[in-house]
């Protein structure tokens, strides 16, 4: 059957046709002025389509467009916000430097909005808050990843309690998103050869206010029919999908740049997912400048960043060298590179032959700069990875940390937001991160702030009860039942939240370790206590799905009834109702396996009180004015006794902290020893926890330094890179030569404070140049191990050559006392290196 396929927009002419215009731009999911325009006109068929304003549009009738086009309110309204929107475009950004060099961002998954499902859970999140800010900021950055049809799966239970999935189809059409043309209107498409096969891509863009996030699709007529389901559900199908999507989202992606007219200085990855963009950006330095593969991957190292979000080895990407050999055989030997050396640079042991490709290794070694997403992740990320650095110390590895952020306009609830604007000023909307600004939360009385947070907590309470009635309806439950449902939780109960990805390293059964405490605390008349859980296990987490029945099954108990409910379905949506509308965000990983956790942030904006393990950002945020810890930061081998220690500290959090301070009313009925709490909260989360500073952070510390390196290196022809791949050549021919011969000083055993000792030491270059080589003393004070802790770099001075030899020197002062100790290194040093340690050269002294 021969199908000729149109596009058909709804007729929105004259004033109305801003209204396309809002819908399209995800600008409209951070400002609810915007989202009301779309509420007034019909809200039943605002949430018949899912919350998606360019579906909604679709739908209406003609009759009612022309009622809207004769609604002269309804006129005004429309543009008074269409005002804001072409103010919001045109204001000057934070950003004011050169745009001609732009920056890559490669995600997997982006949540923009509950309109547009390509994400799963918190990295998405992440992906998505970066881009936002990326728009208030005026950041030259760009986002990339992939269309998925099916998009993640929505989540139901059946009456057991057990998780199902449901994987809808996504209609793109009807979504805030434009397939990419070129000037005659025809398609841009874009090709990635995976094994032999010519795969063929489209490009969508969304637009988020002033920024750009670029989608590929492979779902297109100029596919075979296996190809076109490369893009069809996102983290799905086997690892040789896992790796077709990783080529397509990596290789395809810069092509898809390149296609669309984009110069990409630099290129931010986002997780090892996309970590095969660095083949393809050096095949294009090669093609382009005519370079050898060495001399243009030490072009594209200084201009690359990578960000790692998994603290378990498990959980990093690897392929086995089957599947890479028939997806990277022919390209990587196009680049005229030996095929080992390709494989030792996925591998933590490159001399293992057996060892399969790590996506997270691969990243690691082509990044100049990387990092973890809390102050504890880079500590956790460092000891992971050092092996890949064995012969420098613990805190020299390059791993360091930009703890994650949230972007405060999508997740502080509308009713908050309009306090906080009133009383924060015109700054709170481009710098929620100025502490100065979030101080004014001072000047909001205990009573409005109350009452503004009892609002929510009233409309998460209506909108759990909506929804566990209409699963029961979809069960086929009794009536009787249906409206027993429906009356579950009190909207003037202290109300505890868990919502997280049902992992078994989130612990969310914690708080039924112990079930008799537990129901004490539920069954308090004078303090009463209620629980929100929802969240999804992975489809092929039978231990994660185990998770959820037990807490469905408990929370069906007739003792506890209508005191703890499971919402199923949990999304971005749901996501606000909860960060907003608790008294209490609950958090339980084991440490130090949350590499960051994001949740906590939004309800701590909203005045909600965390109550967490000292995991992940908590860890760094934690005072006790703004919340609580469970523990005080220990680690276990035991985790059952560790789950017993924790949970009983929880249960005494909650039985002699929480619910007496929350319960502990004036004659107004306002707690005003809990609201101090909220108010410290917000102003401590809000100011050190928005994606503005996440952003500022990653742009002073790795953007700007990479869109340097960048333009220096173009601007002198990519000599320098030509001249250090030349040099690490070399230096690799000699460095098993290299050693230190003698090391010695002249200090005694014991010596008082401010002695100079003089360091000496006679090293074999090996017939290097001592312009080749840094020689250093590494010194601290000795841990009871004999081990150097919190080691200082002193440069030595050559002093001259000693036949065969080169003596180099330096003084060393003793400024601490107790127990100090010194070695020494030798060290590869060009220009073009800028401080970076180069894997496997670096000798200390035996």
């Amino acid at each position: 059957m021969k199908i000729v396929s149109h596009t058909i927009k709804p007729a929105l002419k004259g004033r109305l046709a801003r209204l396309d215009t809002l819908a399209r731009n995800l600008w409209l999911s951070w400002n609810f002025d915007a989202v009301s325009l779309f509420i007034r006109i019909d809200n039943d068929l605002w949430l018949a389509a899912g919350q998606n304003p360019v579906k909604m549009l679709g739908m209406l009738s003609q009759g009612k467009i022309d009622e809207l086009a004769a609604d002269q309110s309804f006129l005004s309204d429309l543009d008074e916000v269409y005002a804001r929107f072409q103010r919001y475009l045109k204001s000057k950004p934070w950003y004011r430097g050169p745009s001609d060099n732009i920056i890559a961002y490669f995600s997997m998954e982006y949540g923009l909005d509950v309109s547009l499902p390509t994400y799963s859970g918190g990295l998405g999140v992440l992906s998505g808050d970066h881009m936002k800010t990326v728009s208030d900021l005026g950041l030259p950055l760009v986002g990339v990843g992939l269309l998925y049809r099916q998009g993640y799966f929505k989540q139901y239970l059946n009456a057991d309690g057990y998780q199902q999935e449901t994987y809808p189809e996504n209609d793109w059409y009807n979504m805030p998103v434009e397939r990419c043309v070129d000037q005659s209107g025809a398609p841009i498409l874009i090709t990635v050869d995976m094994a032999g096969r010519s795969i063929s891509a489209g490009i969508w863009r969304v637009d988020i206010g002033r920024a750009q996030l670029y989608l590929l699709d492979t779902n297109i007529p100029e596919n075979q029919p296996e190809d076109r389901t490369i893009t069809a559900t996102l983290y799905g199908g086997d690892k040789e999908m896992r790796i077709k999507q990783e080529i397509l989202l990596g290789i395809g992606g810069i092509r898809a740049l390149k296609a669309l007219g984009i110069k990409v200085a630099a290129t931010h990855m986002n997780e090892g997912h996309s970590a095969f963009l660095a083949l393809e950006r050096i095949r294009s330095l090669m093609e382009e400048f005519h370079l050898d593969f060495h001399s243009a991957m030490q072009a594209f190292i200084p201009t690359n960043i990578f960000t790692t979000h998994t603290p378990v080895p498990a959980g990093n990407e690897r392929f086995g060298i089957d599947l890479m050999d028939k997806y990277f055989r022919a390209f990587v030997s196009g680049l005229g590179l030996d095929w080992n050396e390709f494989l030792s640079l996925g591998r933590e042991n490159p001399f293992d032959n057996q060892e399969s490709f790590c996506m997270t290794v691969f990243a690691l070694h082509l990044s100049a700069k990387s990092n973890g997403v809390s102050k504890l992740h880079g500590e956790v990320s460092r000891k992971m990875w050092q092996g890949l650095w064995p012969e420098l110390e613990l805190k020299e590895i390059p791993i360091g940390h930009v703890t994650n952020g949230v972007y405060p306009r999508t997740w502080i609830s509308h009713d908050m937001l309009s306090l906080l604007d009133r009383f924060l000023g015109p700054k709170f909307y481009f710098e929620p991160d100025n502490p100065e600004v979030w101080a004014s939360v001072d000047r909001i009385s205990d009573e409005e702030l109350w009452r503004t947070h009892e609002r929510r907590r009233e409309r998460l309470v209506a909108t759990c009860r909506q929804k566990l009635a209409a699963s029961y309806v979809r069960l086929g439950m009794p009536d009787g039942e249906v409206l027993r449902s429906s009356d579950v939780l009190s909207p003037y109960a202290l109300t505890l939240s868990f919502a997280r990805r049902f992992a078994t390293y989130k612990r969310g059964t914690l708080l039924l370790e112990d079930p008799d405490r537990l129901i004490k605390l539920l069954s308090n008349k004078d303090m009463p206590l209620q629980l929100v859980i929802a969240g999804k296990a992975h489809p092929h987490d039978q231990s994660g799905k185990d998770l959820i029945r037990e807490l469905v099954h408990f929370s069906r108990r007739e003792d506890v009834f209508g005191r703890i409910v499971f919402i199923e379905d949990y999304d971005m949506a749901m996501g606000r109702y909860m960060t907003s509308g608790s008294d209490v965000w609950l958090n339980t990983p084991r440490r130090p396996l949350e590499a960051s956790g994001t949740s906590g942030m939004k309800a701590g904006m909203n005045g909600v009180l965390n109550c967490s393990v000292l995991d992940g950002w908590w860890a760094e945020a934690y005072t006790p004015d703004i919340g609580w810890a469970i523990g005080s930061g220990e680690e276990y081998q035991d985790q059952d006794l560790q789950d017993k220690i924790e949970a009983q500290d929880l249960y005494d959090l909650l039985e002699h902290e929480i619910l007496p301070l929350f319960y502990s009313r004036g004659r107004d009925n306002t707690p005003r020893a809990w609201v101090a709490k909220m108010r410290a909260s917000m102003k401590a989360i809000g100011s050190q926890f928005a994606t503005h500073r996440m952003l500022k952070e990653y742009y002073s510390q790795y953007y700007e330094a990479a869109l340097n390196e960048s333009r220096a290196l173009e601007a002198d022809g990519y000599k320098a890179s030509v001249s250090l791949a030349a040099y690490i050549d070399k230096v690799r021919r000699a460095w098993q030569g290299v050693r230190i011969v003698e090391f010695k000083d002249d200090g005694a055993p014991v010596v008082s404070r401010g002695t100079t000792i003089t360091v000496s030491v006679l090293v074999d270059l090996a017939g290097l140049s001592p312009d080749d080589v840094a020689v250093e003393c590494y010194k601290g004070r000795l841990s009871s191990k004999g081990e150097i802790l919190d080691g200082a770099r002193l440069p030595m001075t050559l002093v001259g050559p000693e036949g065969h030899y080169f003596r180099y020197q330096c003084a060393m002062h003793g400024e601490i006392t107790g127990q100090i100790g010194h070695s020494v290194r030798v060290l590869p040093s060009h220009p073009a290196l800028d401080g970076r340690f180069i894997p496997g050269l670096v000798r200390w002294a035996q």
